[in-house]
Order: C-alpha cells, then structure tokens, then sequence
C-alpha cells in the first residue's frame, strides 16, 4: 500500500506540473499580457508602452523562466526600469533590500497579487474556497445518501413498478442542466407565488450566515444533477449483485430480504458508486461556476469567472492550481477506497 501511494504520489506531482505549465502558458500568451497592460496602465497605450510596462514588470521573459520564478524553484527577476526604479518579484513592484527573498513562488506560500481585488491570491482563494467548502458540504449531505436510497430501492427489485418510477426521477435530474433547474427554481420559490415567497433567489446573505432560507436552493440546484448519475450507478450495481449466485444462495436458506439487501448485497453493490461518489468533488467545482454565478454566492466557482472575465493571470493560476490539486487528491483517495470497500481486490 505504501509502495503503491508513493508511486501515485509521484504520478501526481507530474501530472500537475504538465496541468499548470499548460495553464500558464495559456494565460501568459501575448494577448492577454497586452490586454493585461492596458487595464492596468492604460487603455490608449501604444505599442511601446506596452512592450515597456511587461518588460519592467517580469512578463517579457521566457515562459520557462517564469513558470520557475512563480513555481519559486527559481529566483525572482529584478529589473531597472527606464525610470530608474527597480522592480523585483520577491518585493512585489518595491525597491529590493538585502533581506528580500530570492525565491518567492507558490512553493514559498506566495501566490501574488490580483490585479482585480488588490489582495494577496492565497488570501482570496482561502477564503473562497472555504465558501464554496461550506456549499458542497450540504451539497454531499444532500445527494449522497438521497442517490444511495434511489439506487438501491430501484435496484433491489429490477423491473417493478418502483423501479420504472425512480429511474425515470433520475434520467430527469441528469439530463437538466444547473443553469435550467436553478432558474426554474427561482422562478417558482423565489417569487411571490400565492401571496408567499418561499427561498430567497440570492445566496448571498448565505455568505455569513447560511440558512434554509438562502441556502436551500443552491444546494438543492447542484444537488439534483449529481443525484440522477449516482443513483443510476447504484442501481445498476446493486442489480447486478442482486443476481449474483451467492444471493441465491442466501436466499435459498431463508435469509430474510431486508438482511440479504443490507449485510450481502449493500456493500457489495457499493464499489463501483464509491469511485462516482468521489470524481463528484471535481465536478462540484466545475458545477458551482453556474451556481455561484446564478445566485450571486461569492465561492470559489464565482472567483473563477471574474478571474477570467478581468484577465486576472495571478489569480486565475491560483485557482487552476487548487483545482488540480482537488482533482489529483480525490482520485488517490478513489484508489485507495477500493481496497477498504473489497478486500478481493489486490494492488499489484
């Protein structure tokens, strides 16, 4: 096991060093530096002008050299400016001292600056994602265990009545999209229907101090569309176990139908879910850009739309590298769940 964490550990690292290169280079392109220049200096700069702020300020080097300087194995530029000022990485636009760091990347916990919110990005994006952490949170406690129930009550008698019903409830949820059940929702509980208002359509009041009232339908918008896929798996999984020999066997005994379903065939039944359990958390933060956006919640997904909509480079690294590292960290744990749930399965 430890072997095989090591080996993954490592697989990881790569993997989100290809990611974040690709990323960086992709937001340092040359035209998102001038759009970058222009917005921060100003917008009538000429040519010139431009070349002359992303030379003073670090851009104009080499893509490698960079992604090192912001990945802090290599140290920060420093560079005299045509106006006599000097400008380093590690001192953030200010004169360099003697006791300046020379290496200031995210490796040395600096992520840098936004340019759009005028804060540190690590500040930022903790505090963000704590708010989408709180999301998700109720997000999971809702769909999980409702997707389990609906697989495996659709799965223990194949072909019923129950069955066609619950599996037709999850086609639906799936197959509607969070921009539509999220505006439909709003439409109907968030406005005056009957003389009563029902849910808030804004979560932002949710922000400080969530409750059923302005959170509710934020979490029940993510909540459906994951719903429908997880209970499906459930439920093909669970019939699968349902017709396997040793349920017969246990049923040719006399073994009650409440016992075979949760002492035999649950755990069994819950291998294949467990790994469509775990890749929901990537999807959530994919899933919450809508969300966030719609109902005005300012998370993580919310941070990430005006990071790109503002050309926020630092900023929108910072958050391609928690996603990277959300998505890399819930696939080890996937892996490594498989073995807990079946003991038949060995790693080799």
């Amino acid at each position: 096991m430890g072997l095989f964490i090591l080996r993954r550990l490592g697989v990881m690292i790569l993997t989100a060093l290809c990611l974040t290169f690709i990323v960086f280079w992709l937001t340092n392109l040359g035209p998102n530096l001038e759009k970058l220049a222009k917005t921060q200096g100003n917008a009538r700069m000429s040519d010139e002008a431009v070349v002359s702020w992303l030379e003073s300020r670090g851009y104009a080097q080499p893509i490698p050299v960079k992604y090192g300087q912001w990945l802090g194995i290599l140290p920060g530029y420093v560079i005299e400016g045509r106006d006599g000022e000097t400008r380093a990485r590690c001192a953030e636009g200010r004169t360099p001292t003697e006791d300046t760091a020379r290496f200031c990347g995210i490796l040395q916990g600096q992520w840098g600056q936004s340019t759009v919110f005028k804060d540190e990005v690590g500040s930022i994006i903790g505090t963000r994602l704590g708010l989408t952490g709180k999301l998700m949170f109720w997000v999971m406690m809702l769909m999980v265990p409702g997707a389990l129930i609906i697989g495996v009550l659709a799965g223990m008698r194949e072909g019923s009545r129950l069955d066609r019903s619950l599996s037709t409830v999850s086609i639906v949820s799936t197959a509607t999209p969070e921009y539509v059940s999220g505006v439909v929702f709003i439409s109907v509980f968030a406005t005056a229907t009957f003389g009563m208002q029902w849910f808030k359509g804004t979560a932002t009041s949710a922000m400080d101090d969530a409750n059923f009232e302005n959170f509710f339908l934020p979490v029940l918008t993510i909540a459906l569309y994951g719903m429908g896929y997880i209970a499906r798996m459930t439920r093909a999984s669970m019939t699968e176990v349902m017709n396997a020999q040793f349920i017969r066997t246990a049923r040719l005994k006399g073994v009650s139908f409440p016992n075979i379903v949760m002492k035999h065939a649950l755990r069994n039944a819950l291998i294949a879910p467990f790994t469509v359990i775990m890749l929901q958390f990537p999807w959530l933060l994919n899933g919450v850009v809508i969300v966030e956006t719609l109902f005005n919640y300012k998370g993580f997904g919310w941070t990430l739309v005006q990071a790109a909509s503002n050309n926020d480079i630092e900023l929108l690294l910072g958050v391609s590298v928690v996603s990277v590292i959300v998505v890399l960290v819930t696939q080890l744990i996937s892996d490594i769940g498989y073995v807990f749930l079946n003991p038949r399965i060995r790693i080799s």
